[in-house]
C-alpha cells in the first residue's frame, strides 16, 4: 500500500512540474499573439489554440492509448509509473494553459502599460508584471489541475501504470476485494485534500488582497 501511495504522489508530482512549465509557456503565447495584427501570428495563435482545444477534449483514457507508441519510444515501457508521465503531462497541460491565458487576460492592462511607459522590455513585462500580478491565480489553478491529475493516475493505473488506481482494479476489484478498494479510495481522498491545503495556503501567503 505504500509503495502504490508513493508511486501516486510521485506521477502527481513529477507530471505536475512538468505541466507547470509548458502550461505557463503555451499560455504566455496565446496571451502574447491574441491582439497582434500581423497575419503570421494570428496563424500561430489559431493553430495553438486549435491543438489546445484538441488535446483538452480528448477523454484521458483513450489519450493514453494513443499515445502508447510515443510512450514506448520515450521511455521504452508502457507499464509503471514512469509509462504514465506522457499521457499525464499531454493531458493537463493545454488545460492548464487556458487557466494560465485567462490569469494574464484579467490582469489590469493599465499595469502593463505603465511597465510599457517606463522603458520595460517584453521579458521584463512577463517576470515582473505578468507573472507576479497573476501568481495567485496561477498557483489556484495549479491546484485544480494537480487534483484532476490525481484522478488521472487513477485511470492509468488501471491499465498497468502504477499507483493506488493499479492496487485498487488489481488487487481489490479482480480478486474481490473492496477492503482494498475502500482503503486506496480513502488514501487518494487524503492525497486530494492535503494537495487542496496546499494550494489554497500558498494562495492565501501571496494574494496581496488577503494581506
Amino acid at each position: 500500500m505504500s509503495a502504490a501511495t508513493w508511486e501516486t504522489i510521485w506521477m502527481t508530482i513529477v507530471s505536475m512540474i512538468a505541466v507547470a512549465i509548458l502550461g505557463v509557456l503555451l499560455g504566455l503565447l496565446l496571451f502574447e499573439t491574441t491582439a497582434s495584427e500581423n497575419i503570421w501570428v494570428k496563424v500561430l495563435n489559431a493553430v495553438v489554440s486549435f491543438l489546445v482545444n484538441v488535446f483538452r477534449s480528448i477523454p484521458f483514457i483513450i489519450l493514453i492509448m494513443l499515445l502508447l507508441p510515443i510512450t514506448k519510444n520515450l521511455v521504452g515501457t508502457i507499464i509503471g509509473p514512469t509509462a504514465a508521465l506522457p499521457s499525464l503531462i499531454v493531458s493537463a497541460a493545454p488545460f492548464y494553459a487556458r487557466m494560465v491565458e485567462l490569469a494574464f487576460h484579467e490582469i489590469d492592462r493599465g499595469v502593463i502599460e505603465a511597465a510599457e511607459s517606463m522603458g520595460a522590455t517584453g521579458w521584463q513585462i512577463v517576470y515582473k508584471v505578468l507573472l507576479p500580478e497573476s501568481m495567485p491565480a496561477l498557483v489556484s489553478g495549479a491546484t485544480v489541475t494537480t487534483i484532476s491529475l490525481i484522478g488521472y493516475t487513477a485511470m492509468a493505473g488501471a491499465i498497468g501504470a502504477g499507483g493506488l488506481g493499479n492496487l485498487a482494479y488489481i488487487d481489490g476489484f479482480q480478486a474481490n476485494n473492496n477492503t482494498i478498494v475502500l482503503v486506496a479510495t480513502v488514501i487518494i481522498v487524503i492525497i486530494v485534500f492535503a494537495f487542496q491545503f496546499i494550494g489554497d495556503f500558498l494562495v492565501r501567503r501571496i494574494d496581496k488582497r488577503t494581506l
